[in-house]
Formats: C-alpha cells, sequence, structure tokens
C-alpha cells in the first residue's frame, strides 16, 4: 500500500492526494500520513509489523504461561519458548513489551469464575446461596427466615436448611453437613459467593478464606470456588433456587412452630422440588440424580468440625480390632481391622460406624478413666440370629449355588469368626454391589477366602474388564471344592 501511494504521487508529478484516496479508496489523511514517511522509516514499519506477527504465533502459550505462573520473569518465558520452539527469534525488548501487556490482561485482569461444562460432568459441583425472606407467620408472630439452598448442578437435586437467627459460621457449617447428607454423598467442588460466612476479602481474585469454613471443606473433600462480587450469573442455578423456595415453598404459607416449618420444607423438598420436572434438564432432579450423579458422588462422614464435643470423627482400627478414643480402647467387629471407622458420641455411649454405610457396627459406654481397653467378645452381634440367617442373605444374593460355595469357603478359612466373616460379606455387597456371574466365579476358584480378600478381590474385578470364562468348567470346580469341604467337615449344618 505504500509503494503504490509513492508511485501514484511520484513526488508530486503524478495524482493529488484527493485522487490517490479515490483511487485506493483509503483517507487522504493516510495518504498524507505515509507521503511524509522517507525511505528508512517505511522499512523500519515494515519491519516491526513483521516481527509482531512473529510474536503473535507465540502468543497463546505465553498466556499459558502467564495464566498458571504469574510470576515468571521475562527471561524464564523465553528460556521456556526456547525449550518448545527452537526457532523462536524474537527480540528480548520485543517479547518484554509483549509480557508487559499479557500481565495486565492475564494477571491483574483475571475472567470471573463461571464453567458451564460442569453441569455435564456429575457430582463435581454443588452451589451454595444464602437467602431470606420477612413477615413469615410463625406461631401468631410475623419473622424471619434465613435459609441456605445447595442444588447440585448436574442434577439440580436441592436441599434447604432454615432458621430463625440470622445464620453464623457454625450454623453455616450444619447446614453444609446436613446437605450432603441428604445427598448421600459430597461434590468435588462448592462455588459460593462473597459471603462473609466463606470468603472475608478479596483482592486481585485473591481469596482469604473463613478459617472455619476452610477447615471443614478440607476434613470433608471438597474444593471452595468464589464467583467475583456483583456477579450472579456464575451461580445462576443457586439464585434461581433462592427465588423458588421464596415463591414457591415459604410465601403465603403459615407455620404453627419452627419444628413444623422444617417439617414442611422437609415436605415440599421431597414432594416438589425434586420430583418436579426440570426447565433445563427436562428430567425429575431426584431421577436424574440417582441414575447418574449418586454413585459419581465422593462418600462423605461428617467432620469434626461440625461437632466439637466430639461428634463426627473417625478413627483407625489396629490389626487386633481396637481404636483409640479418649486415652481409651474400644473394640470393633474384626472385619474391620486395620479400617477406618466413624465414630459418634452420644451422651456416654460411644457409637461405631461404617465409614461408607453409615451403619453402626458397635457400641460401647464410654469412660472417663484413661488407659481402659473395653471390649465386646461378640463385637455387637445378636444372639438371636443364627449363622443361617447370614448364609440365607448371601445365598439371596448370589444364587443358591455360588452363595454355598462361598459360605464354605469362608467358614473352612475362618471357622473362629466364621459369624463376622459373613457380615463383613453381606456389607460389602451392600456397598460394591453383587458381583456379577463371571466376578463370583474367579472369586471361588480360590482355594481359601476371607471377608477382606473378597472386598480386594471384588474391587479389583469391577474396575478391570470382563475376562472371558468356561463358565461350566468354572462351575463345576466350585462345586467340587464345595463338596470336598462338606465332606471333610460338614460345612453347613453346624449351628
Amino acid at each position: 500500500m505504500i509503494h503504490k501511494i509513492k508511485s501514484l504521487y511520484d513526488d508530486g508529478k503524478g495524482l493529488s492526494i484527493r485522487a490517490i484516496s479515490k483511487e485506493l479508496g483509503i483517507s487522504r489523511n493516510t495518504v498524507r500520513k505515509y507521503l511524509k514517511l522517507d525511505e528508512q522509516q517505511i522499512c523500519d514499519s515494515l519491519q516491526n509489523r513483521e516481527r509482531a506477527h512473529q510474536v503473535d504465533s507465540y502468543l497463546p502459550y505465553i498466556k499459558h504461561l502467564l495464566t498458571h505462573f504469574p510470576g515468571l520473569s521475562a527471561v524464564k518465558v523465553r528460556r521456556k519458548l526456547l525449550e518448545k520452539f527452537p526457532e523462536f527469534d524474537i527480540s528480548d525488548r520485543t517479547l518484554r513489551r509483549h509480557i508487559a501487556q499479557l500481565r495486565q490482561e492475564v494477571c491483574q485482569k483475571q475472567v470471573r469464575y463461571y464453567e458451564p461444562v460442569l453441569d455435564m460432568v456429575p457430582g463435581q459441583q454443588c452451589q451454595v446461596d444464602p437467602g431470606e425472606l420477612r413477615n413469615v407467620m410463625i406461631g401468631g408472630c410475623e419473622a424471619t427466615v434465613y435459609f441456605v439452598v445447595f442444588v447440585l448442578s448436574y442434577s439440580r437435586l436441592m436441599h434447604v436448611s432454615c432458621s430463625l437467627t440470622p445464620i453464623d459460621t457454625s450454623t453455616f457449617i450444619r447446614m453444609h453437613d446436613a446437605a450432603f447428607r441428604y445427598f448421600g454423598g459430597c461434590p468435588g467442588e462448592v462455588v459460593y459467593d462473597q459471603t462473609k460466612l466463606v470468603i472475608i476479602d478479596e483482592k486481585y481474585r485473591e481469596l482469604t478464606l473463613n478459617q472455619r469454613m476452610a477447615e471443614y471443606a478440607t476434613l470433608a473433600g471438597y474444593s471452595i470456588r468464589a464467583c467475583e462480587g456483583y456477579d450472579p450469573e456464575s451461580k445462576g442455578k443457586v439464585e434461581a433456587g433462592v427465588k423458588y423456595v421464596k415463591n414457591n415453598a415459604l410465601y403465603g404459607e403459615t407455620f404453627a412452630s419452627v419444628e413444623d416449618l422444617q417439617g414442611y420444607l422437609a415436605d415440599w423438598l421431597d414432594q416438589v422440588a425434586n420430583v418436579r420436572i426440570h426447565g433445563s434438564t427436562g428430567k425429575q432432579p431426584l431421577a436424574l440424580y440417582n441414575e447418574h450423579e449418586r454413585s459419581a458422588m465422593q462418600p462423605y462422614f461428617t467432620p469434626a468440625t461440625v461437632h466439637p464435643d466430639g461428634q463426627g470423627l473417625t478413627r483407625q482400627a489396629d490389626k487386633t480390632g481396637l481404636i483409640s478414643f479418649k486415652s481409651n480402647k474400644y473394640s470393633v467387629p474384626l472385619a474391620y481391622q486395620r479400617k477406618q471407622v466413624g465414630v459418634q458420641l452420644e451422651g456416654n455411649q460411644l457409637i461405631i460406624q461404617d465409614l461408607h454405610s453409615g451403619d453402626e457396627i458397635a457400641r460401647h459406654t464410654c469412660y472417663e478413666e484413661q488407659g481402659k481397653v473395653i471390649k465386646n467378645t461378640h463385637h455387637y452381634r445378636d444372639p438371636s440370629v443364627k449363622i443361617s440367617e447370614f448364609e440365607r442373605k448371601i445365598m439371596d444374593r448370589l444364587g443358591q449355588t455360588y452363595g454355598q460355595a462361598l459360605c464354605a469357603l469362608l467358614k473352612a478359612t475362618s471357622p473362629k469368626i466364621y459369624r463376622d466373616q459373613l457380615t463383613g460379606i453381606i456389607a460389602i455387597i451392600k456397598r460394591l454391589g453383587v458381583p456379577n456371574d463371571n466376578q463370583i466365579q474367579l472369586i471361588c476358584q480360590r482355594s481359601q477366602l476371607t471377608a477382606r480378600q473378597f472386598e480386594s478381590l471384588l474391587e479389583s474385578l469391577q474396575k478391570a474388564p470382563e475376562t472371558d470364562l468356561k463358565e461350566e468348567k468354572v462351575v463345576t470346580n466350585a462345586l467340587n471344592r464345595y463338596q470336598d469341604l462338606t465332606r471333610q467337615g460338614g460345612a453347613y449344618g453346624l449351628h
């Protein structure tokens, strides 16, 4: 373009500025600007434009480096560029200028937190937002209801907790605990707005977190995400949920007491909110959750920070089946040796629970004296339940053939703790699901088997591809071992 302008003008002997402008379709000011440039200035301009074009091809990688490592120096950026692009040949001055411009864009003005792709990832995200509604009639008096809405981003399953007093950190944590127990698990991350219950301060998108909330999130197993201030769009699902709770659940209702309000909200969740056809997904939140999201949620057990008085703790059982609690030792069923269990203190009763299912597996009186070892020789067995009933439960789940073979293996391997092994197998099947024919055939081929080995094998087989087996041969081998065992010691009939 510059050469055309120069040639058409021809040092004043050719076309006029107006004519050149009309001929090339550019403004007269542009023509004047380029006519004023001498030959050296034109060369510099062309060279700088070519250099700028060269830098442009490396900008995406430079942005990537500065986004993930904002503190990188220009020298380090150049070294990484040379490692990745050996042909890189841009002057230090040009590179530094572009890095300085990118720092303003990438490091100081970050894009707000909003990732719609998480909608498609079950169990990944939960959005949380407090709300309030004034002038609600409770017990004949007007009151303000403070509530917190929890919405799973994938299924839109909702939970609501409420209070008649402003929500503090302790209450907020207990509401999280109630929500995760309602969901039956914990998501990978939770998104909040700029509430002081979670975010104390934000500067340059660097967050100062409420220490107790950060501790709870760490123990519960999820990460905290915060949308930018005054940006409700990044948390649209729960923002809509707050309006839904106000207008559909609470508005126009009267309640006899706080308990009546809480019971009403529980019924509203189960009968209205979570079974309606959702406008965005086109499905019932509860049905979608059960179908795709429940299995993707992380296991959740109430952390100690929810109940500082000793509720919701975990303990590791030693090889003798004992756990430590307040300087004393308490026994658990031997199926839980060297495993983590949950403990809760209710009055003077120490309740021990399966960490995954939440089922109570043992109960002891908690002693104030220290150094005691408290054992239950039955490990919370019910003497009225016969071994045959446990065997029947296993056969109901696995079928008569494989159920008998599995029970025979367990008894032959561990006759002294046979009852505990059976209860352990039932708990494992309840948690992991009933093994298919291919999996149970592989397990029944073993010469010895314990509940822990059964658990480990089943977990491995569920992760591995299906193994092609000749079913008839496997079944025959399993039945032959079962017959040998019954001939040797009468594995069944001894109760």
